[in-house]
C-alpha cells in the first residue's frame, strides 16, 4: 500500500511540473498579441506666463505672416506656441489656454517639426497634461501637405507646421449636432491664440482651411476618429 501511495504522488508531482512547464512556455507572439510598440516623447520646457508684449500689443500686430526665413526656431518657442494652443493652465481642473463647451475639449493638436533646434524632423502629437510631445512618425512632410492643401507654398518654407484636429463625439454626445458648431468655436478660440503667441515671440504664422481631408490625414498619421480643421505653418519673420 505505501509503494503504490508513493507511486501516486511522485505520479502526481510530475504531472503538476509539467503543466507549470506548459504554461511557462507559452509561446511569445500570443503575450505579445496586441501590445503597442513605446512612442519617443519629448519633454517640453515650461512655459512662460509673462513677456514684454502686451496683450494690446500682440492685438495691434498680428497678421496672417506667408514669408518665413530659413531659420529654427527655439524648444521653447515650440513649447509656448503648443501650450497657447491647448496648453493646462489649472492643474487641479484640467482648465486649458482656450474655452471649450462643457470642458469637453474635443481638440488635438499635431506639430510637424523641420527646423527647432535639437530636436529631429517628424510628426508628433502634442500632449497637454504632460506638456509633451509624442513623436508619431519620422520625416520631414511639408511637400506632401503642401501638395494636399492645393500647393500653398509657404506650408514648404515653415519650421514647424501645427495642425488642429477635431473628434467631434467628445462634444455631440453632449449638445447634439450643435456640438459640431462648438467645436468650430473652440478652434477658432486656439487658432487665434497661436497668432498672438507668435506675434510675442517674433514669430509668423497663418491660417489654412484648404485642403483635402481624407489625405491630409493619410498624410499626418492621425487617428481615425480625428478630423483636421486648421493648418497653421509658424516660421521666422
Amino acid at each position: 500500500m505505501k509503494q503504490k501511495r508513493l507511486i501516486f504522488v511522485i505520479i502526481l508531482l510530475i504531472s503538476i511540473g509539467s503543466i507549470s512547464f506548459l504554461i511557462l512556455q507559452k509561446p511569445k507572439n500570443k503575450e505579445n498579441k496586441g501590445m503597442k510598440t513605446e512612442r519617443e516623447t519629448l519633454g517640453l520646457p515650461q512655459p512662460r506666463y509673462d513677456s514684454k508684449t502686451s496683450v494690446e500689443r500682440a492685438l495691434l500686430e498680428r497678421r496672417s505672416i506667408r514669408d518665413y526665413q530659413d531659420k529654427p526656431i527655439k524648444l521653447s518657442d515650440l513649447s509656448q506656441l503648443l501650450w497657447a494652443a491647448q496648453g493646462i493652465t489649472d492643474q487641479s481642473s484640467n482648465f486649458r489656454t482656450a474655452p471649450s463647451a462643457g470642458a469637453l475639449y474635443p481638440l488635438e493638436i499635431y506639430v510637424v517639426i523641420a527646423n527647432v533646434e535639437g530636436v529631429a524632423t517628424g510628426v508628433y502629437k502634442y500632449n497637454p497634461y504632460r506638456h509633451e510631445i509624442v513623436k508619431i512618425k519620422d520625416g520631414d512632410i511639408r511637400a506632401e501637405l503642401s501638395a494636399e492643401a492645393l500647393w500653398q507654398t509657404w506650408i514648404r518654407k515653415s519650421s514647424i507646421i501645427i495642425i488642429f484636429t477635431a473628434v467631434y463625439e467628445r462634444t455631440t454626445k453632449k449638445y447634439g449636432n450643435r456640438g459640431i458648431r462648438y467645436v468650430h468655436m473652440e478652434v477658432g478660440h486656439s487658432a487665434q491664440n497661436v497668432y498672438l503667441q507668435a506675434v510675442s515671440l517674433g514669430l509668423g504664422t497663418a491660417v489654412i482651411g484648404a485642403f483635402n481631408d481624407a489625405e491630409v490625414q493619410k498624410v499626418v498619421g492621425m487617428e481615425k476618429d480625428e478630423q483636421p480643421l486648421y493648418i497653421m505653418p509658424v516660421g521666422v519673420k
